[in-house]
Formats: C-alpha cells, sequence, structure tokens
C-alpha cells in the first residue's frame, strides 16, 4: 500500500475477537466468553462481533495489577 494511500484508512476504534486474544494470550474460545460477559462493550455487525478499544483498554488498565514501588 503505498503511503497515500495509508492516509486515507482511518484507524481503528475497534478490536475483533481475534485481536483481543492475541492481546491477552488466550484461546480464542476464552476470549468470545471473555467478550459476552459484558465486561467491556460490544458492537454486533451480522454474525460479525467488534470490540470497543476505548472500552477494553479501560477495562484492562483496571486489571492490571499496581506496579510495586520503592
Amino acid at each position: 500500500m503505498s503511503t497515500s494511500q495509508e492516509k486515507k484508512l482511518p484507524s481503528n476504534r475497534t478490536y475483533t475477537v481475534d485481536d483481543i486474544a492475541a492481546i491477552l494470550g488466550i484461546a480464542k474460545s476464552t476470549a468470545y466468553r471473555l467478550v459476552n460477559s459484558g465486561e467491556f462493550k460490544t458492537i454486533r455487525i451480522g454474525y460479525a462481533i467488534r470490540i470497543s478499544r476505548k472500552s477494553f483498554e479501560d477495562w484492562l488498565a483496571m486489571e492490571e495489577p499496581e506496579e510495586e514501588t520503592e
């Protein structure tokens, strides 16, 4: 893809279930259970599921343990 075409593409505001599985290092079936748990906002387009990037990243930030400081 040329540079001019890349500039026209919008940045993704959503993740797929495969993206979530890869980010968390979990199985796709586990990612589907997590997505269906209601922990973050999802959008269904037919059979496709898209996860709000902001909602997921906010959830992930809450789930990360606080780093210890000395």
